[in-house]
């Protein structure tokens, strides 16, 4: 009597499911991003040897303290108001730039203790390393707050006709770059270029203390 040979299964339609699943687990399968802070960080500049003297009045110092309590310039201060003492010393405008030229466009009181001008004007925000995340990051938004501000302030100066209505030109320029990134505007760069170099973001943030 025959021996039956055992049934062969047909894997054939087994692979082509196992490779459905593969896809369907690719295209539905989400990817976890972190979040951090949106911050365009200055272009590195070549060594330079001369030993750079920076004067006193040219530095704005911001310390936030172990219990997160604000000192500015060595004496306490509400978050509420350092926006407002930051564009104080960064429009202050009292004496001229490194190449001799005045500040023309500066609102400030030209206190001739304050800054010299924008373009020597730094602000050194420094923290304690028991400083909670949080104030540091408000006191950090305050102190960009104040560079947009004056940043705005002239860019709606110098270009505000070309956007009736609009309060934030910076911003709008900013906007109208990001939503043409494909297409060069040689112009829209050159605005947005000189309005950076009429206040220079320079925010230094030092390591944390212990």
């Amino acid at each position: 009597m025959a021996k039956r040979s055992a049934p062969e299964v047909n894997a054939g339609s087994m692979a082509d499911i196992a490779f459905l699943l593969l896809i369907f687990f690719l295209v539905t399968t989400t990817i976890e991003k972190d979040k951090g802070i949106l911050r365009s960080l200055p272009p590195i500049e070549p060594p330079n040897d001369d030993e750079v003297i920076i004067k006193q009045k040219n530095l704005f110092v911001v310390l936030i303290g172990r219990n997160d309590d604000l000192l500015v310039e060595d004496e306490r201060m509400k978050l509420k108001d350092l926006r407002k003492a930051a564009i104080e010393f960064l429009d202050n405008g009292g004496d001229v730039d490194n190449d001799g030229n005045p500040c023309d466009y500066c609102q400030g009181k030209k206190d001739p203790t304050s800054s010299d001008h924008p373009d020597k004007a730094i602000i050194s925000l420094q923290h304690d390393r028991e400083t909670s995340y949080g104030k540091y990051i408000e006191v950090q938004n305050e102190l960009v707050a104040a560079y947009n501000f004056l940043r705005n302030r002239e860019a709606k100066r110098l270009y505000g006709s070309q956007y009736p209505g609009v309060e934030d030109v910076y911003f709008a320029m900013l906007a109208e770059k990001e939503k043409n990134q494909f297409k060069r505007n040689e112009e829209l760069e050159e605005r947005i270029a000189k309005v950076k170099i009429m206040f220079p973001m320079k925010l230094s943030e030092a390591e944390p203390k212990s």
